[in-house]
Order: C-alpha cells, then structure tokens, then sequence
C-alpha cells in the first residue's frame, strides 16, 4: 500500500468536498475545506517529499464559467511537479496531449470512455492511441445499487450500466496502466471507508489501484490495507491535517511506511 496524494479544483478553488454532492447547474458542492493556498503551493508540498501518482481532479464542466480558472490551477500544479501528478476531468483526446505537455504523467479517463451509460471501446482506443496504455488511467469511480457497485460519470453524477466487478477490472487492465476508484457514497464523509469494495479491489492483482473514500482515522487505515490485502493504494483528502482534518500528513507517511516493512 502506497500513499497518493490529491488535489480537488473546483470553481478555481483547491477543495475537499462531499463526493456526491456536485450540482453543475448551480455549480456549487458541499464543501468540507476551501484552501487559501493555489495549485502550486501542494504540488510543491508533494514534490519536497517525493510522493508521487497523486491526481489533480478538475471539477468543473468544460462549458463552465469557472473551467478556465480551474484549468488554470492544474497546469500551475503540474507545471511546478513535472511527471509526478496524474490529472483528470474532462479529459479527451484532444486536449490530453496539452496536460502531459504540461507535465501530467498520466491522463485520468472516465465520462469520454464511458457514454451513455455504455463502455465505448472505440473511445478507449482512442485515449490509448492519443497517450499510449502506460499513461492512462482509468476512474472508475462508483456508487452502489441493487447491492452491485456501477460506475458513476459526469463529476459522479450519472450512472452507468457497468458494473464494476473482478470481470470488468481485468477487462480494462488490459488498456490502462492503472485504475483510480473514488468510493463516491462515503467520500468527504468521514464516516469510514467501503469496506465491501476495497474486499473486492484488494483481490486484483494485475495493476495498481488507488482507493478513495471514508478513511478518517488510523483505525479505517489499517482496516483498508487489511480488506485490500496490502496492495490498494490510498488517497485521503479531508481528513488530512493539510485539509483541515485530524489526521497529521506526516503521520499517515509514517503509518504507510512502517506498514510497508
């Protein structure tokens, strides 16, 4: 288990919000921690300590009047951290090759891929002739129905038809260098993680996945990497002291570390 660090845009803002509570119309979300501080100033924080494969997640629309302003702060994060962010949202063929030149070491892919609550392979095999399989990610981020987990697009607001499974996984892996899979119903809640999809996550085997949802103390910590059989990677956003929570970053370094020995 390795730690992967965030960085959430919404409206121009570096944020922690309640994972399923974006409304693009009105363009707001329920807000966990606004940072003072811009896109550089955690991408710095990040690169002083070599943490690496943290995501940059912009979430506005394209055609929102705050995606430039958004956009704005991503490039700034990874122009101050060549090649160790990943960034998502909105991301297409045609303007992946802007983020990577940017200094994106990967493009993180969800509402292109998947449309009209279907998988569209000819889209797929667009992203991996635009960017290559080694520096894709694939957000399958999901919420639960009829006891099945489904991936969820547009910010996490439409469902799909695809259930997310062990099939579907190993599926997809083969187009992908990596999976990144926000448990949407628990995330920004701070009420503990998914614990029956991180049991599923952690049975996969054939690349890297990076959890995030509900870890808001050490206990949920170490319960994730007990479920996800050492091998799910971690993201945690609003319980982090750099968010405003109560978990101090070096601390959950330092957890992650002594775990890994």
């Amino acid at each position: 288990m390795e730690f992967r660090p965030c960085i959430d845009i919404h409206n121009g803002k570096i944020k922690q919000i309640v994972g399923g509570s974006l409304n693009d119309q009105e363009e707001k979300a329920v807000e966990n921690f606004v940072s003072e501080q811009d896109g550089a100033y955690y991408a710095k924080f990040y690169r002083d300590r070599q943490i690496k494969n943290g995501h940059i997640i912009l979430l506005n629309k394209k055609d929102s009047d705050f995606y430039e302003a958004t956009k704005k702060q991503a490039i700034l994060a990874l122009q101050t951290y060549p090649k160790g962010l990943q960034i998502g949202g909105g991301i297409t063929p045609e303007n992946a090759e802007e983020f990577i030149r940017a200094g994106a070491s990967h493009v993180i892919v969800t509402s292109y891929v998947f449309q009209d609550g279907m998988l569209n392979y000819k889209h797929l095999d667009n992203m991996v002739k635009a960017v290559g399989k080694q520096r894709l990610v694939l957000d399958l981020s999901c919420r639960k129905k009829d006891e099945s987990y489904y991936i969820v697009t547009d910010r996490w607001q439409k469902f799909t038809d695809l259930q997310l499974d062990l099939d579907l996984l190993d599926n997809l892996s083969e187009f992908c260098d990596e999976f990144l899979v926000h448990g949407v119903d628990v995330e920004g809640k701070a009420a503990g993680i998914d614990e029956s999809l991180v049991s599923m996550l952690g049975k996969f085997n054939k690349c890297p996945i990076t959890y995030a949802g509900g870890v808001h103390n050490f206990e949920e910590l170490k319960k994730l990497k007990i479920l996800g059989n050492n091998k799910v990677h971690v993201t945690i956003g609003s319980a982090l002291d750099l968010f405003g929570g109560p978990m101090k970053f070096e601390e959950v370094l330092q957890y992650i570390n002594e775990e890994h020995k």
